[in-house]
């Protein structure tokens, strides 16, 4: 019986030993997505901007949310802020929600032997990056137009983003393997990160909220890695590096038990699709 590694190092050489296969099949799969539209990939830049005008009109002027610290009260910093905050949560969003479905689609993946799963949340993940990377091009923009500038510590922002990537990983492929055995995951998943979004600090500033609620949000593992994103990007504020390396030390356990387990769950798939 083949034995597959799921040593913490086996997960990164995994990824970086298929690393063509890996870009080939995510742009495939992001080309695939706007196949046959009028627009094609401009989809990817018209999507998230439509969303975010519902979004800052629905929370700045019917409910009325503002952001404290400072902050002029304007639509369109408001907008800016809460983009910042969309495009971290749709990274996270995206590889969760499409974890359980990721072998169940590949059926024919799992009858090759020599087709290495493990590196389909990895083409989820690349997907996800790269409507991120479009949407923070047209945050940047926006920012440099309405404020002349962009803070240095923007530069941080992809360091930020590393431990949520790590535990969106780990997350992804626990998922996948779960939603090979039960169907039923995928439902409870999109409910669950409907949840999670407005439990984030997205919509609103962290400090808005009661002391008893703010402990809560605390051990969200989205809200760290969303406030500091914002400060990189929009406050210039330096990041909070000794947090940042404890939350980079948990996402990584979170990312290789992750990983160990969809090793360990892979050689029931071809039985049970």
């Amino acid at each position: 019986m083949q034995q597959f590694p799921i040593s913490p190092r086996a997960f990164l050489a995994s990824a970086w030993t298929h690393r063509g296969l890996i870009a080939a099949l995510t742009r495939r799969e992001v080309v695939g997505r706007y196949h046959g539209s009028m627009l094609g990939l401009a989809w990817s830049f018209f999507n998230p901007l439509l969303m975010l005008a519902v979004y800052t009109f629905v929370f700045s002027e019917v409910l009325k949310v503002r952001w404290t610290g400072g902050v002029a009260e304007s639509r369109t910093d408001f907008a800016i802020i809460l983009f910042a905050g969309l495009i971290v949560f749709g990274i996270f969003a995206e590889c969760v929600n499409r974890a359980p479905t990721l072998v169940l689609s590949n059926p024919n993946y799992v009858k090759k032997v020599v087709f290495p799963l493990e590196i389909l949340p990895w083409v989820a993940l690349g997907s996800a990056l790269f409507h991120a990377v479009v949407s923070l091009a047209a945050l940047l923009l926006v920012e440099l137009w309405y404020r002349q500038s962009v803070p240095w510590t923007a530069f941080a922002f992809p360091l930020m983003l590393v431990p949520l990537l790590l535990f969106a990983m780990g997350l992804a492929w626990l998922l996948a393997s779960l939603g090979v055995f039960l169907r039923d995951v995928g439902q409870v998943i999109g409910v669950l990160t409907t949840v999670l979004m407005f439990v984030s600090p997205i919509f609103y500033p962290e400090a808005s909220l009661a002391p008893k609620y703010r402990e809560w949000l605390q051990w969200n593992p989205l809200t760290f890695v969303i406030e500091e994103s914002r400060n990189a990007l929009i406050f210039g504020l330096a990041p909070d590096w000794a947090q940042w390396a404890w939350l980079l030390a948990a996402s990584l356990a979170v990312a290789w038990a992750g990983f160990a387990w969809f090793q360990k769950t892979r050689r029931g798939f071809a039985d049970v699709m």
